[in-house]
């Protein structure tokens, strides 16, 4: 094997902070927003829109970072959440950008918000959700800007979500039913009562439909909705539903994908866009005008002989300036401003400069057939220079598992490429994207044919002469943590080393933890992984935990101590088994970090470490 010489990525360019992030322009499209780090934090800062370089931090964290922030259509405040070392209770403040100060609107203990509503309609009215009354669920209260003042404005009946119209109306929400399924409630005051005194659903939507179905807007006529859904199809499409009548009318749909975007005209709130999650992403218009703008775009970019997926923002009021994204998966992700009247697209800069210094390589598709017969898609990155031959290799799992990998630039598949290594990204049964077919075969697969998928994956592309099958490790985070452990316990022949970020190693008491904000989502994990009651048996078998004693190979356990998802003792539980067998592994416990690592330094450590162990194990 001949390999090219490729200088290695340091940790701090890969996953220290980025240079500037997330760019956003002003309602009155004056001011330019972004994020950025002062003193090693990220916060935000604010810039004239034409003069970027005067850009000045108008935020000052001193903890994880900012990394969710918005300017309110009055026009002078910025709104940002930050928790508490992972803690996952999130806060909302406040800075007035006038007068410089801050406050904290929510300074509740415990209590989670979440940004509900805030349009161009009602300035100086946010709708934030609250579960100060009762931890598993979340009221709606009034934000006032100017004097700060909350008001309930609705209790929650049993919503998992809330719909809101663009009048900051509370229009009903959708609630899980005893099978995962969910029922939707849309204007439930003014229907006929059902037989509890409640009204009846607007929509009941299937077991199979629930992750596939949901309104995802209002018109700002408030007489007409937006609905995705899988009902009587596989793949979700989108309608345009007359809430009185009922009638639907189907704007876009794919017999296989699903819709992954919907991008709306802020003015009207109609759909304009819609985004299938295919290998790439495939754009498909309901806008003439808007696709010619997306066609300016692109065609401005393809002179400069960039190919990329494009994220448009559109926050000025005014609708001339836009910020565009591009994301090359082969470099870091670029930023520009789009002026609509002059036609001109003005790069900003990247998120990542240094990155333009080092090759990277580019996400590659593939797809195989898995034992039972079903297709499977995924992507390889290789390493740059390397010939594809009996090569090491890293299956790198999505967490979720209701998820997927995309087209991205993805640190970790560069980094592992950088590093020599074929990075292996399945999207197993049960990832989204592929319509409810293959989304519900995952269904209590856990452990089972989710995990088979990554073995057929892997012995498909043994088959193809790319990868060195007796130098295979497996990693993740959350499922891709718990998928990690199932390696290293079911199948430790085919592994040489395991790495579990935050992953779960026991299925019955990943159940019955985690944070009270998971409670209303029961029913959904127990169709989709197993009821405690009925299956704990099951449950068990598929447990990591229940296996410790076959785990024959070098395992590198990783937790952040305030994790509310996978709580810490998922980490330690499965720590204390390896130990008392005798069984080879490593601990690391982050005393700062919730679920995942957000602090710069420990990405650094973490990712040190994971170096390090593949090195000393996969040769």
């Amino acid at each position: 094997m001949t390999t090219e010489a490729v200088p290695l990525i340091p940790h701090s360019v890969l996953f220290g902070n980025p240079s500037r992030l997330v760019p956003e322009i002003s309602p009155d499209g004056t001011r330019l927003l972004y994020l950025a780090p002062e003193d090693g934090v990220l916060n935000v800062w604010v810039a004239p829109v034409d003069r970027p370089e005067e850009a000045v931090a108008v935020t000052h964290d001193r903890g994880r970072g900012i990394r969710t922030y918005g300017l309110c259509h009055d026009d002078r405040t910025l709104f940002y959440l930050r928790d508490e070392n992972g803690d996952e209770s999130w806060r909302v403040h406040l800075v007035d950008l006038v007068t410089g100060e801050e406050r904290c609107a929510t300074p509740f203990d415990g209590v989670q918000a979440r940004v509900l509503a805030h349009n161009r309609w009602h300035p100086t009215t946010m709708l934030i959700g609250l579960n100060k009354d009762r931890p598993g669920l979340h009221d709606v209260y009034g934000l006032d800007l100017v004097t700060g003042d909350l008001t309930k404005i609705a209790e929650n009946p049993g919503y998992l979500s809330w719909l809101i119209d663009t009048d900051l109306r509370v229009r009903g929400g959708t609630r899980m039913k005893p099978d995962g399924g969910t029922a939707v409630f849309l204007d439930p005051t003014d229907g006929p009562e059902g037989p509890d005194g409640a009204a009846p659903p607007w929509l009941d939507v299937p077991y199979e439909d629930a992750m596939g179905t949901r309104v995802t807007g209002f018109a700002r006529d408030g007489a007409t909705c937006y609905l995705l859904s899988s009902i009587g199809a596989n793949a979700c499409r989108l309608f345009e539903v007359d809430i009185t009548t009922g009638e639907r009318t189907l704007l876009a749909e794919d017999p296989v994908y699903d819709v992954k975007q919907v991008e709306t005209d802020p003015l009207t709130g109609r759909p304009q866009a819609v985004l299938f999650a295919k290998d790439r992403d495939e754009r498909v218009f309901l806008d003439e005008e808007f696709g010619k703008d997306l066609g300016r775009i692109r065609g401005e970019l393809a002179l400069r002989g960039i190919d990329g997926e494009i994220y448009v923002d559109r926050t000025d009021r005014s609708g001339r300036l836009w910020t565009v994204s591009v994301v090359t998966g082969a470099g870091p992700v670029l930023y520009h401003v789009y002026d609509r009247v002059a036609g001109d697209l003005r790069r900003l800069f990247s998120h990542q400069p240094e990155l333009e210094r080092y090759r990277l390589s580019r996400m590659e598709p593939f797809e195989f057939t898995a034992r039972d017969g079903v297709t499977v898609h995924g992507y390889v990155t290789w390493p740059p220079g390397a010939e594809r031959r009996g090569l090491p290799a890293v299956v790198n799992v999505h967490g979720g598992p209701w998820a997927r990998h995309t087209f991205a630039f993805d640190e970790e598949a560069q980094l592992l490429a950088n590093r020599g290594y074929a990075c292996v990204q399945v999207n197993f049964r049960g990832s989204t994207g592929y319509g409810k077919h293959f989304r519900n075969l995952g269904a209590k697969q856990w452990g089972a044919a989710m995990q088979t998928d990554l073995l057929d994956a892997l012995g498909h592309l043994v088959a193809e002469g790319g990868i060195d099958p007796d130098r295979v490790a497996i990693m993740g985070c959350s499922y891709g943590g718990y998928a990690a452990l199932a390696g290293a316990a079911f199948t430790p022949d085919v592994f040489t080393c395991a790495i579990a970020l935050c992953g779960p190693s026991n299925l019955l008491t990943m159940l019955a933890g985690g944070a009270p904000t998971r409670t209303p989502l029961q029913a959904f994990m127990y169709a989709h992984v197993g009821d405690p009651e009925t299956e704990r048996d099951m449950l068990w078998e598929r447990s990591p935990l229940s296996r410790v004693d076959d785990i024959r190979i070098p395992v590198l356990v990783v937790q952040g101590a305030n994790d509310v998802r996978v709580p810490r003792a998922e980490a330690e539980q499965i720590v204390e088994a390896l130990a008392a067998k005798g069984l080879a592994h490593e601990y690391l416990l982050f005393p700062d970090e919730g679920h995942g690592l957000a602090r710069p330094g420990n990405r650094q450590a973490y990712y040190t470490a994971v170096e390090r162990f593949l090195a000393a194990h996969l040769a």
